[in-house]
Formats: structure tokens, sequence, C-alpha cells
């Protein structure tokens, strides 16, 4: 009866493995690329692949390493990568140059991008930046400075920023780029003082644009709008999970950090996961990420135009998806 008992636990394990071995072969499996460096920005995609939303949606998922260098509208161009996150900005303007990419989530509502002058350097408003060295960074993430810089007719001189704040903190530019979830916590940790430095949040600018989207190519969308749509609400699965858990979040952050040997730590990890909940407006468990109104992407777009930012508007249908309509084509 003892050896019939171990016969029947092998056999089971086995057929379990078979089994597990089938559903792993019917996965679709797509990469993923952030516009960034590891971080708590997108903690969501971090935790929806560890705690295995991906795969309970039909979905084996490689998230690739972002950062300066790997523009996500090049990577998917380029067949690089499938599915790519960036902001709305980046996105219309790519568009409208011919990269047909569609929009299958918009997952940040709001802007949190901002301007740090040195008081030092005597800028007290927007227009005292004329003239002044400017920290901006590539890859399309300066498109929101410079429709500013046009808007209100400004000559900065344009340095070139990377990931680091330290050409700000060493006196080498009069303004930096930055992220409130980010950079402006980094000049916090190296202990500038706030009453030494003013901030230009863009939402007081008249340039609230929501930011970060999840995007593939047109192409992508008509082949398998189904995966698409499973993507995009595992996506949402992790954010919430992550939410709701952000200790754990964290320690799944920091793994991809410290793979990644990205210089930062945990409490500035933490600052960017809770300013991140500020930024994502979840819908319903089970719903699609929430989209863009028509409305706020013409003027937007127009906004651009004005500023020559770009030379033509992209049509609204043609750039987002609902991904509820998964027969879409």
């Amino acid at each position: 009866m003892k050896i019939i008992g171990k016969v029947a636990a092998i056999l089971f394990f086995i057929f379990a493995l078979s089994g597990n071995v089938d559903a792993a072969q019917n996965l679709t499996p797509v990469r993923f690329i952030p516009q960034w460096s590891p971080q708590a920005q997108f903690a969501g995609y971090y935790v929806a692949f560890e705690k295995g939303f991906y795969a309970a949606h039909g979905v084996d998922v490689k998230i690739l390493e972002g950062g300066p260098g790997k523009p996500p509208a090049e990577w998917l161009q380029k067949g690089a990568a499938d599915f790519g996150s960036m902001f709305l900005t980046t996105a219309i303007v790519e568009r409208s140059r011919g990269v047909r990419l569609v929009n299958i989530g918009q997952i940040v509502a709001k802007s949190s991008q901002v301007l740090i002058a040195k008081k030092s350097s005597g800028i007290k408003n927007i227009r005292d930046m004329n003239g002044k060295k400017v920290g901006l960074w590539g890859a399309g993430l300066g498109i929101g400075p410079e429709a500013l810089f046009k808007k209100y007719g400004l000559h900065v001189i344009v340095i070139p920023q990377s990931w680091s704040v330290n050409l700000f903190l060493r006196g080498g530019v009069d303004v930096a780029s930055a992220m409130m979830y980010n950079e402006y916590h980094t000049i916090l940790q190296a202990g500038v003082n706030p009453d030494e430095f003013v901030v230009f949040h863009f939402t007081g600018l008249g340039f609230n644009v929501p930011e970060d989207g999840i995007y593939c190519l047109e192409s992508t969308w008509k082949k398998d709008p189904g995966t698409c749509r499973r993507f995009a609400q595992a996506s949402l699965e992790g954010w919430r999970y992550a939410f709701d858990h952000p200790r754990e979040a964290l320690d799944i952050v920091m793994k991809y950090v410290h793979r990644a040997r990205i210089a930062t730590n945990r409490e500035h990890q933490k600052w960017m996961l809770e300013h991140m909940r500020r930024l994502i407006d979840l819908p319903p468990a089970g719903e699609c990420p929430r989209g863009v109104s028509k409305s706020d992407y013409l003027a937007i777009s127009r906004e651009l135009m004005t500023d020559s930012i770009i030379q033509r508007i992209p049509a609204y249908s043609n750039l987002f998806r609902n991904c509820a309509a998964a027969n879409e084509k």
C-alpha cells in the first residue's frame, strides 16, 4: 500500500507539472519597457509580474530596463518592445511625426513635473529664467519645459540633464528639471533647505498634462487587442496591490533597483510610491484604465502646436484605444 501511495504521489506530481508547462506554453510572450530606470514610479508593473497577475491574465511579460538612451517609442518602433510607458506629450509628438502609437491606458492622471530654481540665481518667477542655464532631460521628457519656454517667450541655455541632480546641486545649472515624486525629494535628501529654491509647478503654469500612459504600436493592437487589454488590466491590478501593500511593493521595487545598481534608498522609493498614489486614479477592480477626454487632449495638442512643438494634431481616434474593446480591429 505504501508503494502504491508513493506511485500515486509521483504520478500526481508529473501530471501537475505537465499542466503547469501547458499553462506556461499558452501564455502570450510580450516585452514591456518603462520610460526610466527601475524605481517606484513603475511599482505597479513590477508587482504585477512578481505576484503573477500578468500570468493569470495569460501574458508572459518580460520587463526591460528603461532609462536614458532607451526611449520607449523608439524601442516599440524597431520591434525591441511590445508595450512601453511614456508621457502623453511624448506620445502626441511621436504620433505627429508618424510613429503609429496608440494609448491603451492612461495611468497617471495629472502632472507632477516641476522646474526647480535656486534663489541665488535671482529667479523669482518663470520669466526670470530667460538667459539662464536650465537642465533638461532628453527622450521626449523635455517637451513640457520646452513648450513652457515658448509659451512665455523665454530663451534659455539648455544643458542636458541625466538621471542625477548633481549638476544642479553643484551650481552647474540655475534650473533643474524635476518630478515632485523623485528629484524634488532627492534635493531635500541632499540637505538643501527648501527656502533656498523656488519650485515652478507645471500645473500652476497652465500646463497640467496627464503623464505616464501605456502604449503600443497600432499594428500590435490590431493584431491582438485581447493581449493589449489583458496587459493593461493586469498592470492596474499590480498598482492596486502595490497601494494596498506598500511594504511588500517596496521590497519588490528595491529588488529591481538593486539589480540595476541604481543609487537610491528605500526612504526615497517610499516617498515616490506615496506620491504615485496621489497621481494615479484607479478605476474599480476589473475595469480598464481611465482614458483622456477628447476636450483635454485637444487642449493639450493645441498648446503644443501653438508653441511649435508639433506641426499637426494627430486625430484623437487614432491615438486612443478602449482596452475594454478586446475585439476591436
